[in-house]
């Protein structure tokens, strides 16, 4: 991968990472300015279900936030772009779909494939 593509890589983890964090904060305001104060215990219920709803996908996003921190790390190593079971370089096209990928599309299946046949034992 050369230094442009690094760098392309790079900016759009950062956007990725500051648009996260920016509905995160969204999400925090929301919940500060209307906590639930329904009368009625079925829109209650709906509401809280709402919200639960909203935190799981916050949750979510923040093991994102991991994960494209890290991909930032191996950006700064150099090692970004390779696939940390087999070394090989990671296509760009997969890199683009999935710029937090770790795996080859061949490893990334092996992995599934085992994790698969652990879960039905």
């Amino acid at each position: 991968m050369n230094e442009r593509q690094q760098a392309w890589f790079r900016r759009r983890l950062l956007q990725w990472k500051a648009e996260l964090l920016a509905e995160a904060r969204a999400t925090l305001e929301q919940l500060k300015k209307a906590p639930l104060q329904e009368a009625d215990t079925a829109d209650r219920a709906a509401s809280e279900t709402d919200w639960a709803i909203e935190l799981r996908a916050r949750d979510r996003q923040r093991k994102l936030l991991a994960k494209i921190d890290n991909a930032l790390e191996r950006l700064d190593r150099g090692e970004y772009g390779y696939c940390e079971v087999t070394g090989e370089p990671i296509a760009i096209a997969r890199l683009a779909a999935r710029p937090i990928a770790t795996m080859t599309l061949e490893a990334q299946e092996r992995h599934e494939r085992a994790e698969k046949v652990s879960r039905d034992d």
